[in-house]
């Protein structure tokens, strides 16, 4: 029955997907979802409310089996009714006799007498409620709860539709209009100055050096791909012939669909070499191509014999700049998505070819990289990211990471300052460029990249080695991954497994929680992408430095030591049900263990555990297979938990040790704290003896014990903890053939040694000192 409800869920997302693009505003999407969810869970009615903007009142907007002349006149406050009810709980209200309950309202005009049953549903926008989803039965019952949970996916779905029309409202009054027209007017007015100004300095061709920000580390050398997504745009097409209204309008009609066409290939291109959860904006993309509001105004603009061409740039335009409006930033950053909409549009009126081939390898040069970009790069040319936007946590950087490509961003005035025939070094580490590098910078680099060659060529050697000592003490060298692009990386760099999975990753890539299905999705790939190799997950770890665009946090004065990791979970148990049941589910296609962070106590292990077996039986009543000895591990990074590991070790399988936050903790030292970053010091006695305790209680009960965090990827660092009796590593994939390299020229016993002198001194400086001498001996 389970998997039933689960298909019947799968089934109906891919029909809502697909009834965006038959849907040309909010109400006929609305009128199509409750007409699809009643056929598909079976029901008399479904039935959508909006929440007003004065938060209090909800209007019946949308339903299939109550009266049709009901919709938008039916309304109640979120005191009244068993709707009313959701809003006020902010959860599921189920009932199995809905006119019996002491909150049910009669609408006399909606014909509901003869519905017995009531399920209904919070819609939210980033823990703000924006409406309900009813279903109602003739007969009175009570809904499973797969019923529920497939309901509860489908609301996640709905709010985001929603939230994208209701965004789109926000920027269509006629005063906003006037407003964005007259900055835009200034803006342009300044521009021209400014343009003015600098094509009286001069500039390409010139030898230069600019700095930005470092956003993927690394370097290379190369010849320019200039990717300007404002090249031929507004005066370059001055000339162009236009059309007859109508024919221009035909024009844009088609291009429209191509450009829909190519978003769903975006979408599927994207989902096959990432995750869906990566081409999950490509989703919102057609929403906004198929709003009736957008298309509109880009047809009355043509009514103005302006050509189909400047109407799509006008109201691209004008979107973009309400969209920068705005202060939130995760809206904030839709106006890249309506840049990326129009320039496809546009594109396809000119017949363009909207995919980037590079024929050679080249360091691509942009004024931003668009989700499209990166959609549709052969990645495997492109030497080098250099942009005039974004930053560290743009889309381009967060790419060029994870496919180790070098990428400085956020030079101003980029395009200006270098033409296609320039020639460019990147530095991603320092965030330097040097434009037609002269030849003692040249020669510099060609030494730099030599080395750099040899030295990977030496770490390359060592991925199919074994991470043994020179007296056969075996290690485990796993890696750090957090996206699905980090499996290749991982098992190219000789990964033994993932030692940390940080599940939080890609819900930071959605703008809603993943709902039970996709996230089974996710792991279940992880684990076959590992093929048998262990796999630690860790359960989601938000709050503190790491939060969530849709998700409300209560403003703390210091997060660090607040509502943060298992403390969110513990309180979220839908959130942390839906996670461990996907877990549990994807178990049994790999060698999982599962994680908790941020354990301070035996009480909570024992909630976790209780909560799991809670979760093992709805699994196991429905017929679903997982690993019925799945490893429960917890992660050691408060000295509350140092302090009482000798109890918690009775309760889990193994500790992992984690080393940013056990610092962090035990220093009283932010680390991204300049102020106090020397306080911040994995060799401070004190970080020392908390890990060496924790790996003493481990082996005397014969338990595992790993290491995780920056500090398992200093070479020295490694010796250490080596000697302390630890030897299951999980580290960045890049540092794994460069801490087997130093596993495999000392011994086990020379190790020791260094541990029991670097514990038996006083101070961090001496520490330090000792261990100096130590590199200079193992010529480390």
């Amino acid at each position: 029955m389970h998997h039933e409800h689960e298909a019947i869920g799968l089934r109906t997302l891919e029909d809502i997907s697909g009834l965006i693009l038959h849907s040309h505003d909010l109400q006929e999407t609305l009128d199509n979802i409750v007409n699809l969810v009643a056929k598909r869970m079976n029901t008399e009615v479904c039935s959508i409310y909006l929440l007003e903007n004065d938060g209090e009142t909800l209007t019946l907007q949308a339903s299939k089996g109550l009266s049709k002349t009901s919709i938008g006149k039916i309304t109640m406050k979120i005191s009244e009714g068993l709707t009313g009810l959701v809003i006020e709980h902010r959860g599921v209200v189920n009932i199995e006799n809905a006119p019996d309950h002491p909150r049910f309202k009669y609408f006399k005009e909606t014909g509901e007498e003869k519905f017995a049953s009531f399920l209904g549903v919070p819609l939210f926008e980033r823990k703000t409620p924006v409406g309900v989803i009813v279903v109602q039965t003739r007969e009175a019952r009570i809904f499973t709860q797969h019923e529920i949970s497939t309901i509860a996916t489908i609301a996640y779905q709905i709010s985001s539709i929603v939230i994208n029309a209701k965004l789109l409202d926000s920027v269509r009054t006629k005063e906003e209009e006037r407003a964005f027209f007259e900055r835009e007017l200034a803006k342009a007015q300044q521009e021209a100055v400014e343009r003015e100004r600098q094509a009286a300095k001069g500039g390409k061709g010139q030898r230069q050096s600019i700095t930005g920000s470092p956003a993927s580390p690394g370097f290379s050398w190369g010849k320019l791909y200039i990717l300007n997504h404002q090249g031929g745009r507004k005066g370059a097409r001055a000339a162009i012939k236009i059309l007859p209204r109508a024919e221009e309008k035909k024009r844009f009609l088609v291009a429209l669909e191509k450009a829909k066409i190519q978003t769903l290939y975006m979408e599927k291109r994207v989902a096959s070499t990432l995750s869906k959860e990566d081409a999950a904006i490509f989703h919102s993309h057609l929403m906004i191509m198929e709003d009736r509001g957008v298309t509109g105004r880009i047809l009355e603009a043509i009514d103005t014999d302006c050509g189909a061409i400047k109407a799509v740039e006008g109201v691209v335009d004008h979107y973009v700049a309400a969209f920068s409006q705005m202060e939130d930033p995760y809206l904030r950053q839709r106006s890249a998505d309506m840049l990326d909409i129009g320039r496809r549009i546009i594109d396809c009126l000119e017949g363009k070819e909207s995919r980037t081939r590079l024929r050679d390898k080249r360091i691509i040069v942009a004024d931003d990289i668009l989700p499209s970009d990166m959609a549709t790069l052969n990645t495997d040319r492109v030497l080098g990211i250099i942009t005039e936007k974004g930053d560290i946590n743009s889309h381009a950087a967060i790419m060029a990471r994870s496919l180790g490509i070098p990428a400085v961003l956020g030079i101003e005035g980029l395009l200006k300052k270098v033409g296609p025939r320039d020639e460019v070094i990147i530095d991603g580490t320092s965030g330097h460029i040097y434009i037609n590098p002269d030849s003692g910078i040249k020669t510099e680099y060609e030494r730099l990249q030599r080395d750099h060659s040899q030295r990977q060529r030496e770490l390359e050697g060592m991925r199919d080695l074994p991470a043994i000592t020179t007296d056969g003490c075996r290690m485990h060298l796993r890696a750090n991954i957090g996206l699905l692009s980090d499996i290749r990386v991982a098992l190219a760099n000789g990964a033994e497994g993932v030692g940390l999975y940080r599940t939080e990753f890609p819900y930071m890539a959605r703008k809603s929680f993943p709902n039970r299905s996709e996230q089974f999705e996710i792991y279940k790939k992880i684990l076959e992408g590992f093929n048998g190799l262990p796999v630690n997950i860790r359960t989601l770890d938000i709050g503190g430095d790491k939060g969530l665009p849709y998700f409300e946090y209560p403003k703390e004065d210091n997060p660090f030591m607040g509502w943060r990791s298992i403390r969110v979970s513990l309180e979220r148990q839908d959130i942390f049900r839906d996670q461990l049941a996907a877990v549990l589910m994807a178990s049994v296609h790999g060698n999982a263990s599962l994680m908790f962070p941020m354990v301070s106590g035996i009480d909570e292990i024992r909630q976790i555990k209780e909560i799991i077996g809670e979760v093992c039986l709805e699994l196991n009543r429905s017929g679903i297979p997982f690993s019925r000895d799945m490893k429960l591990g917890i992660m050691i990074e408060l000295p509350a938990a140092v302090q009482t590991a000798h109890i918690l070790i009775h309760e889990v399988d193994y500790f992992s040790i984690g080393t940013n936050d056990l610092i962090q903790y035990t220093m009283a030292a932010d680390r991204n704290n300049a102020k106090v970053k020397r306080y911040y010091d994995p060799f401070h006695p004190a970080v020392l003896h908390s890990i060496n305790r924790v790996a003493e209680v481990a082996t005397s009960e014969r338990k595992s014990v790993s290491i995780c965090g920056e500090m398992a990827a200093i070479p020295i660092a490694a010796v250490l903890l080596l000697g302390m009796g630890i030897t299951d590593f999980s580290l960045s994939a890049p540092s794994i053939p460069v801490i087997k390299q130093v596993v495999r020229k000392v011994s086990r016993e020379t190790a020791r040694e260094v541990a029991a002198h670097a514990l038996s001194l006083e101070s961090a400086s001496s520490i330090r000192a000792y261990l100096e001498i130590v590199k200079a001996e193992l010529e480390l």
